[in-house]
Formats: C-alpha cells, structure tokens, sequence
C-alpha cells in the first residue's frame, strides 16, 4: 500500500528518466493526470495516455530526452502527507529564476506558479520540475 501516492508518482518518472526508458506506467488518479497534463503542457514529457486494461486502470507517461539525458533534471515532491506546505501569492516559489515549475493545488484547480501568480491564488505546493 502506497502512502503517498504523487511521490510515488515523481519516484517512478524519477527512476525511469535515470534507466534510459521510454515511458513510465503507474495507478492512475485524477491529480496525477492533471500533473501529467502540466508537464506535457511545460515540454517535460512527450505525452501521456490513460489506459484501461480492465481491472486496473494505468497512467502512461512518455518520457522526453535531450542529447541522451532526460529533460527533467530533478523532480521533488515538496508537501508531504506528515507536513503539507501551503503557500500565499507572495511566497510562490521561482523555481531555478523561471527556468523550471512549481505545480501548485489551488481552490480554482492544479496549476504551475506562473499560472497561480496570474490566477492570485495560494494553494498546496506539491512539486518542484526543473
């Protein structure tokens, strides 16, 4: 049993990115195939698909490589199930000085910091890609 599973998630693209593989399956939710939507939007992935098999329902991440190294360099989960981190519209992080994203869970939906600063919503920050 998963205790966290958007770490997990980061942990499996994380391991994947270092083995040189093409994509990445993992259980599928409705927050992870809106993180899967960002980073498809950001270029940190081709694309994504979600597959029905059947009994278990998967998320399909295809990986992005430049030059034989992933395009996402670090992926790190930031709120944890033992110690959220919540953040206001003047403490959104600028992530490498705007070259990479923080993916924030808002009231008004899951969005990167840019998109939050325009919106001017606070929210729970789950993610740091650059």
């Amino acid at each position: 049993m998963v205790t966290d599973p958007i770490a997990d998630m980061l942990t499996r693209v994380r391991n994947a990115g270092q083995a040189r593989h093409r994509r990445v399956d993992m259980p599928i939710s409705k927050l992870k195939v809106e993180i899967a939507r960002i980073l498809r939007d950001n270029h940190y992935i081709q694309d994504f698909k979600q597959l029905n098999d059947g009994e278990h329902p998967v998320l399909r991440l295809y990986l992005k490589y430049y030059q034989e190294k992933p395009v996402i360099r670090e992926l790190r989960r930031v709120s944890k199930p033992g110690l959220r981190k919540y953040v206001s519209v003047p403490e959104i992080p600028r992530v490498r000085n705007g070259l990479g994203i923080a993916i924030l869970s808002t009231s008004k939906g899951v969005m990167t910091d840019r998109q939050a600063r325009e919106a001017r919503v606070g929210g729970e920050l789950l993610a740091i890609v650059w």
